[in-house]
């Protein structure tokens, strides 16, 4: 693993199709690694969510190479590694999943999405409205604030319309993101013993997830009848 992070500081400072050219064999042997990264997460999560196992290594990856047509930035390369496990229909789906971001500087794990549709996050803040008390047992427990003490981003400033604003538990509904990050050392994804020490936070991710796919499945249910 620290031969990804040893590449990604080179193409950070050399972002250039000449210079990555050069160094392509050095690219592929740093792309088998974290592949075997990537079946090795697999494996484990299929433990503790099977439908993992419905997924190749092809499912969870991303290419390096960067979609610039509609960015100011041009770089031609991403400068981290990022693999999302979302069972059982894969990355495009809104689904929450499992997301391990390889980045010297700004590693990170994410049990969670991209912010889905409008609709989406009010069902989200409704389903947490109405299982209050299921929502507090996840993230205010010990074990899943040992992993992530917040969860959550980019609060409304005002409480969502249609919301009681003095509602005790009013914050918990602010979010548009309601996924949980826990910001690792690039010595976390390095150390031997990865996967051993990365089974009882996906164990507390799954516990999120589950809550907000019981809502995603509800969404995307609907949303493909009514096509």
């Amino acid at each position: 693993m620290k031969q990804i992070y040893s590449f990604l500081k080179s193409l950070a400072r050399h972002n250039d199709r000449e210079w990555f050219n050069a160094h392509k064999d050095q690219y592929l042997q740093v792309k088998k690694v974290a592949d075997d990264f990537a079946e090795n997460l697999l494996a484990a999560l299929a433990a503790i969510e099977p439908q993992a196992a419905l997924l190749t290594v092809k499912d969870v990856t991303y290419r390096i190479y960067r979609d610039t047509r509609f960015s100011s930035d041009k770089s031609p390369y991403k400068t981290h590694i990022g693999i999302f496990i979302n069972p059982p229909k894969g990355k495009k789906s809104l689904r929450y999943g499992y997301y391990f971001h390889l980045e010297p500087g700004a590693s990170l794990i994410c049990a969670g999405n991209m912010p889905g549709p409008s609709r989406l996050t009010k069902m989200i803040r409704q389903d947490i409205y109405d299982n209050i008390d299921e929502w507090l047992s996840i993230v205010e427990s010990p074990e899943f604030k040992t992993y992530f003490p917040t969860v959550g981003s980019d609060p409304l400033k005002m409480a969502p319309k249609g919301f009681d604003k003095n509602w005790k538990y009013i914050d918990y509904l602010k979010p548009r993101d309601f996924g949980a990050y826990m910001e690792v050392s690039d010595d976390f994804y390095t150390a031997p013993d990865l996967i051993d020490r990365l089974v009882p936070v996906m164990v507390q991710m799954k516990r999120l997830n589950d809550f907000i796919n019981y809502t995603v499945d509800i969404y995307e249910e609907t949303e493909s009848s009514d096509r």
